[in-house]
């Protein structure tokens, strides 16, 4: 699978996300075109009336956010900043294959058992495929203490740790927080990237069609993906604002 992730080039696909935010759970469809270097993306929820278009060679390293809602005004927005990251769980940054994979790396990297928490269930169906079935759980997840440094933020925190950004954010009240902390103050933060994952991997391509993360609280995300299109080339009006298809 870890193979798979690293030769996708591009991808189309239709995702459905499930989050946990402020104990409450929070369900998005969006559909998205991805392309992993140079980055570029494309996404819309339709039922949130919300575009967004990321091609940093032509528009810099701001998103074009479309709203179409009042005040129906294309913004120029940070992708990493409040308002494109308020209540949800990761940026547009983390869309895409590649944080999948790197966060299984970290997981087996702060697990001294590794690959011996997984479990192999067989195969399935999930959301139209074929899938194996994967499970993975340590009973050792807990919180530890860690003092803030200069000029620290709760996702440099959360990467410098190898941990879950969300779930450091919820377990200091921190959800909607994204800029620099307190030098000197205490935060809670996972020994580990989460408690228990269920991977559904598609047969064929070997990439995850369903992931299902918990804490020791529960499900605090998951994310069901149909409709992929691996590496079929894309056009240069994908990524532009003019593409007639875009409401840019």
């Amino acid at each position: 699978m870890y193979d798979s992730i690293k030769n996708v080039k591009t991808l189309r696909t239709k995702v459905t996300a499930l989050e946990r935010i402020d104990k409450k759970f929070s369900v998005a469809n969006s559909e998205y075109l991805l392309q992993t270097h140079p980055r570029k993306l494309y996404f819309i929820n339709r039922e949130k009336k919300l575009e967004i278009l990321y091609n940093s060679e032509l528009y810099g390293h701001k998103a074009l956010v479309k709203p179409h809602v009042f005040p129906y005004m294309t913004l120029n927005l940070d992708p990493t900043g409040n308002l494109m990251r308020k209540n949800q769980h990761y940026s547009i940054n983390e869309l895409g294959y590649g944080f999948i994979g790197n966060s299984i790396a970290l997981t087996l990297s702060k697990d001294k058992n590794g690959i011996n928490n997984f479990s192999y269930k067989g195969t399935t169906h999930k959301n139209g495929y074929s899938c194996h079935l994967l499970e993975y759980e340590n009973i050792n997840y807990s919180y530890i203490d860690y003092t803030v440094q200069e000029r620290e933020t709760a996702s440099s925190i959360s990467s410098k740790l190898c941990v879950n950004d969300y779930l450091l954010r919820d377990k200091n009240d921190l959800l909607n927080d994204f800029g620099y902390l307190k030098k000197g103050s205490v935060l809670k933060v996972p020994n580990l990237y989460c408690k228990k994952a269920i991977l559904f991997i598609d047969e064929n391509t070997m990439l995850p069609i369903s992931i299902s993360l918990y804490d020791d609280s529960g499900l605090f995300e998951s994310y069901d993906f149909s409709g992929l299109q691996i590496n079929k080339p894309f056009t240069e009006n994908d990524f532009k604002r003019e593409n007639k298809n875009y409401g840019f």
